[in-house]
């Protein structure tokens, strides 16, 4: 087909990827997996795998506090954290880090304050960078189920 699916990993510093999840209140974790649409490779969506058939956009939102944090959004506006878990099973945040003009860095975030980069690898080798992308001057970008957008998680080339 003409969709391709890419992989969305934390890179830890020693070379090992830890898998990026969205996980719901309850505690259950779901893929979250860039989307190739043709033969762009440019500009990809960063989505949220739930079940077989639902996607949900992985976006930069702003809650009550005016914080930016990382979510999947659900239909009924339920949000999903996004989440780095290594291979001992422990969560890392995935956090929207320094902001470089228009380019915001998403990193995952170890207790220590480490941060790790985070990738999108497709099933050829290739791999782009995940980034926060704000398209206005404005704090809030849109709306989608009544949840405040900040930046929209892309992955880009490096």
């Amino acid at each position: 087909g003409d969709s391709f699916i890419w992989h969305i990993k934390a890179i830890h510093p020693e070379g090992r990827t830890l898998d990026v999840k969205a996980v719901d209140q309850q505690g259950n974790m779901y893929d979250v997996k860039a989307i190739q649409n043709s033969n762009q490779r440019s500009i990809l969506d960063i989505k949220a795998f739930i079940g077989d058939a639902l996607q949900l956009p992985v976006k930069i939102v702003l809650n009550e506090d005016s914080k930016k944090e990382i979510k999947a959004i659900g239909e009924d506006g339920m949000l999903y954290d996004i989440m780095a878990i290594d291979k001992n099973g422990e969560k890392l945040d995935v956090i929207a880090s320094s902001r470089w003009g228009n380019l915001i860095d998403i990193k995952a975030a170890q207790k220590n304050g480490d941060l790790y980069g985070v990738k999108a690898f497709s099933s050829e080798g290739e791999l782009n960078d995940v980034k926060g992308v704000k398209m206005f001057k404005e704090d809030v970008e849109m709306e989608i189920n009544k949840v405040k957008i900040y930046a929209h998680i892309k992955a880009l080339p490096q």
